[in-house]
């Protein structure tokens, strides 16, 4: 819970990098609170807490795949690729499982080195 809450904290920062810990963590927590609103409008005939919810996280997911691409030494203009039908999803998937660039890089500090414990 803390990898998804630390992105929440980084809102809107698309600067530096993110380890594949958070950014997994991020999209597993995500994807789990998303199948719970689907459910919850669900069970009461609306169509309010998905789309709320999809809104409210649509700039922290983009943040933090900006900033795990930008750990993997890429630039957040990767994300054009997600525009590929099929192909495009491929090549993102790809790129956001690869381990980062150890040591620094021009995005800046490698994230492990910081906390290598986490």
């Amino acid at each position: 819970m803390d990898w998804y809450l630390g992105v929440w904290k980084k809102y809107a920062v698309f600067s530096g990098r993110a380890r594949r810990q958070e950014y997994w963590m991020f999209i597993l927590i995500n994807v789990i609170v998303s199948v719970i609103a689907l459910i919850l409008d669900g069970a009461l005939s609306t169509s309010v807490f998905s789309p709320i919810y999809d809104l409210a996280v649509l700039l922290p997911q983009l943040a933090v795949t900006f900033r795990r691409l930008h750990d993997t030494g890429r630039s957040g203009w990767n994300l054009l690729w997600y525009l590929l039908p099929l192909i495009g999803v491929i090549v993102m998937l790809v790129f956001l499982c690869e381990e980062g660039n150890k040591g620094d890089n021009k995005y800046g500090a490698d994230p492990k080195a910081e906390n290598p414990q986490a």
